[in-house]
């Protein structure tokens, strides 16, 4: 991710991208709304369930978007 897409997302979500790192993932989800690999990663940051939006590029992972999880599409993925 570049810097103002972190600023964004910090700006939207009160968290960084940086931060995607440190996600204790629980379940890893594909998003077929998108013609590239989208994905979501459902898990715990700081004991609190967390969403990271990415696609995968060139064999690497992009953030797009890290953010709270809904309670009940954490339950839906992250059992």
């Amino acid at each position: 991710f570049d810097s103002a897409k972190d600023a964004a997302n910090i700006a939207k979500h009160g968290v960084s991208l940086a931060r995607a790192a440190e996600l204790d993932v629980l379940a890893d989800v594909a998003d077929e709304r998108f013609a590239e690999d989208r994905r979501r990663m459902y898990g715990l940051l700081d004991g609190l369930p967390y969403c990271l939006a990415y696609a995968v590029r060139n064999g690497a992972i992009r953030a797009i978007s890290l953010r709270r999880a809904h309670l009940k599409e954490f339950r839906r993925y992250a059992r």
